[in-house]
C-alpha cells in the first residue's frame, strides 16, 4: 500500500478505478517491472502516482507505456497552445483536486499537470516518451546554465 498526503491507493487489486482527467474516460492499468501506471483507455494519457514518473524515468525501455495519442485523433492533431487551454482545469482522479501545470526544468518544452495534495501527475499520450528522452542538445543547455 502507497500512502502519500493522507491518500491512501491499495495494492494493485484493490486500487480503485479511476476515470481520466482529461477526457473522463476508464483508465486501465499499465505495469513496467513492478511499477503500476494507469492509462486513458481513449485519449491513452498517463496518470502516475506520486514519483512514479521519476521512477520509471530511470528505467530502460519504459518509454514502452506511452504509446502517443491515438492515430487521427484530436489530441495528435493539437497544437501546444490547444493543448494548454484545455489542460487548464483538470481535476485529479484520485483526490480531485484541481491540478496545476508544471514545467519539467531539464526541458522547459514538456509541460505536464500534477496534484498539490496526493502528488499525482498526467501526461498526455506522448508526452512521457518526450520526457524521457532527454536530448544531447537540451543537456548541454542545461549545462550551460551552471
Amino acid at each position: 500500500m502507497s500512502r502519500v498526503a493522507g491518500i491512501t491507493r491499495g495494492g494493485d487489486e484493490q486500487r480503485q478505478p479511476i476515470n481520466c482527467p482529461k477526457c473522463g474516460s476508464p483508465m486501465g492499468k499499465v505495469t513496467f517491472s513492478s511499477v503500476v501506471v494507469d492509462r486513458c483507455t481513449s485519449c491513452r494519457g498517463l496518470w502516475f502516482d506520486a514519483r512514479e514518473h521519476e521512477r520509471l524515468k530511470a528505467m530502460e525501455g519504459s518509454e514502452e507505456i506511452d504509446p502517443g495519442p491515438p492515430e487521427g485523433s484530436k489530441a495528435a492533431k493539437a497544437s501546444a497552445e490547444d493543448k494548454r487551454v484545455g489542460d487548464a482545469k483538470m481535476n485529479c482522479p484520485v483526490c480531485h483536486t484541481r491540478l496545476i501545470r508544471m514545467v519539467d526544468h531539464q526541458q522547459p518544452h514538456i509541460h505536464f499537470e500534477s496534484c498539490t495534495v496526493c502528488h499525482g501527475s498526467f501526461f498526455d499520450a506522448g508526452e512521457f516518451r518526450d520526457y524521457k528522452e532527454h536530448t544531447v542538445a537540451e543537456w548541454f543547455k542545461g549545462w550551460r546554465k551552471r
